[in-house]
């Protein structure tokens, strides 16, 4: 709607994990370096970490493009809760193991054999796990555990990358078995006001902007709002693109976005 009148191409902010718009903030960036370092170093398993709408997803996204190649196997699980049945089940067809068993000795055999084909192909075979802190059954926990005894020569068959909210955190550490096993944890943090700032001028540019539209103190105020968590920055910078429209503005400055704000709050928003 708004796209014309700020001279954009594509909606700037739109709350969708799309790795063509992955910011690589410092944080954002050390965390794919540390998930890449897991899976090429052989490490076993990796956690992510990060509070809701902190960009989790995004690098899950990102993390796959960039393992789009064929030296890795990737599977990736969005929606874990799942039986530990049923999760043996959605790994198989992950991996494109078909059919996918009702004996768990033969998902677990099929499994076996395809990760000593891909290991024999000189592929990397890379388990990702989204929203891992919905797993409420104790049985998930040590069937991935477990996952992780597919060895070859003290050699992991399977690299597995657990993502999740905070609280996944105390989950696995009284988890001592399967704690010890993951190498790398990594828990993103909310984007400080220099990072805000790239974060939407990068997403401007991303949408062909061409001119400034968000001024500096707009933004601060967006970040103070926000506390920097870029799901909530796009949220505002979406309204605001709207609103300033409606009101046909020349530039998004702090009295819009306070206005923004105000009528998210009468809104329920």
């Amino acid at each position: 709607m708004y796209k014309k009148y700020w001279g954009l191409q594509s909606n700037p902010f739109q709350n969708v994990p799309d790795p063509d718009v992955f910011f690589p903030s410092s944080v954002h960036e050390e965390a794919m370096v540390r998930l890449m370092y897991v899976i090429d170093s052989n490490k076993g398993a990796g956690l992510l970490t990060g509070e809701i709408g902190s960009g989790k997803t995004t690098i899950s996204r990102a993390l796959l493009k960039k393992l789009n190649n064929n030296r890795y196997d990737v599977g990736l699980i969005i929606n874990p809760s799942l039986s530990s049945f049923d999760f043996l089940q959605e790994i198989n067809y992950q991996f494109g193991i078909t059919p996918v068993s009702d004996s768990k000795a033969k998902l677990i055999q099929s499994l076996n054999e395809k990760l000593l084909s891909n290991f024999h192909e000189n592929k990397e075979t890379v388990l990702m796990i989204d929203e891992a802190q919905v797993i409420t059954d104790a049985r998930m926990w040590e069937e991935l555990r477990l996952l992780l005894n597919f060895q070859l020569n003290n050699y992991f068959l399977l690299t597995i990358i657990i993502m999740g909210q905070p609280e996944l955190k105390k989950t696995i550490h009284e988890i001592k078995q399967l704690d010890q096993r993951i190498a790398v944890k990594y828990h993103l943090r909310a984007f400080n006001l220099d990072e805000t700032k790239k974060y939407v001028i990068f997403r401007l540019k991303k949408s062909l902007c061409k001119r400034g539209i968000f001024t500096l103190e707009a933004i601060q105020l967006i970040h103070d709002i926000s506390g920097g968590i870029p799901r909530e920055i796009n949220k505002i910078c979406d309204m605001a693109l709207l609103t300033g429209y409606l009101n046909k503005e020349e530039h998004i400055d702090m009295n819009l976005v306070e206005s923004v704000m105000s009528d998210r709050m009468a809104h329920g928003g």
